[in-house]
């Protein structure tokens, strides 16, 4: 039980980071870097995602009792918006202009709002909101973390995936990725739903 929840949480987690529409952002903004700063910035990326990602993550039952939101009522929310980020996905249409001041792209608006956007946010809080015992919150910090390296890993060896897949190969995983959290936005819905039923 606990190494499928690590599992499922590790999946569910690196596709939330819509790992191949971060890739090609990743790309289209670093043309004219160096390796050291690529490298630099997977760093700071992979440190800013993480302490956003675990903020989010415990921050869930504040919030939820500070504005009187039920747990279902967020999953409906959350996958309504996890479900507008699939279809941008699929549709090609996901397009993020926002430029940070002091030209560092690492935070704004690589970690917010490419990995961590308005729906992974969402489905972070109602996740944090469902841990109730010492090791799935363990399991899940660990599931986070190795998602996370593994994104960052990704990021590392974008030029080689780019030779390998070329855009094209990258569009057609980014539309998958649209397709898993699609289906992802549906159960959380539906699961919210049942919640409110029962």
């Amino acid at each position: 039980m606990g190494f499928e929840f690590f599992l499922s949480t590790f999946i569910k987690m690196f596709f939330l980071f819509t790992p191949f529409f971060a890739l090609s952002m990743f790309l289209a903004m670093t043309e004219d870097y160096t390796s050291k700063q690529k490298i630099l910035l997977v760093f700071k990326i992979v440190i800013s995602v993480s302490i956003t990602c675990v903020v989010l993550m415990f921050a869930g039952k504040g919030i939820f009792k500070v504005f009187g939101i039920t747990v279902d009522a967020f999953r409906i929310g959350a996958g309504a918006l996890l479900f507008l980020s699939a279809v941008d996905l699929v549709r090609g249409t996901r397009v993020v202009t926002e430029k940070s001041e002091n030209n560092d792209i690492a935070v704004v608006p690589l970690t917010i709002p490419v990995i961590v956007g308005p729906a992974t946010i969402g489905t972070l809080i109602v996740m944090g909101s469902e841990l109730e015992t010492p090791g799935s919150v363990i399991l899940a910090l660990i599931a986070l973390g190795c998602a996370i390296l593994v994104l960052g890993i990704f990021l590392l060896l974008s030029p080689w995936i780019k030779k390998g897949l070329g855009k094209k190969g990258l569009s057609v995983l980014s539309k998958l990725t649209g397709l898993i959290l699609a289906a992802l936005s549906a159960q959380m819905i539906f699961t919210g739903v049942l919640g409110f039923l029962s």
